[in-house]
């Protein structure tokens, strides 16, 4: 009888344990993704592009400086919003980072524009934050940047 109990006990502390360093299984948001943004160009009237990965973006000015690569150094001046226009982040005086340290949708996107450009980038998820949650960001969203590129290093 109290072989059975432990065996009980510990069937069920087995079962009940769980491996913390497994992540859930990533959920594709691509076509809710781009039902959104699509539904967000026409709503807004947006002169959108496409590029083969799936990000939308709109070059408002262009500029006529440097051009960057996806592995240069740039200065920025950005915010950050869902589709609903709730802004979750935002740099009005100028950020400077590599184009390799940033999320897929601002590596490939900035290099659309030259120094002196400004435009916008409709980030789907997987160029973005995934199916995951991040400071803030809920899994799967579309996000949206109004990007002004001050320089090219």
């Amino acid at each position: 009888m109290k072989y059975s109990i432990l065996a009980i006990i510990a069937v069920l502390f087995i079962s009940c344990t769980n491996n913390d360093n497994e992540l859930p299984a990533a959920i594709d948001y691509t076509a809710q993704n781009e039902a959104e943004i699509k539904a967000y160009i026409a709503d807004n009237k947006l002169d959108a592009k496409r590029s083969d990965s799936g990000l939308y973006y709109v070059i408002n000015e262009a500029g006529t400086g440097k051009q960057p690569t996806s592995t240069s150094t740039v200065k920025v001046t950005y915010k950050g919003y869902f589709t609903n226009k709730i802004i979750f982040d935002q740099n009005n005086t100028g950020i400077s980072f590599n184009l390799q340290q940033v999320i897929k949708g601002w590596t490939e996107g900035l290099t659309y524009f030259k120094e002196g450009g400004s435009g916008i980038l409709l980030v789907p998820a997987h160029l973005g934050y995934g199916s995951y949650n991040y400071n803030g960001i809920p899994g799967g969203s579309v996000l949206i940047f109004d990007v002004s590129l001050i320089t090219v290093n």
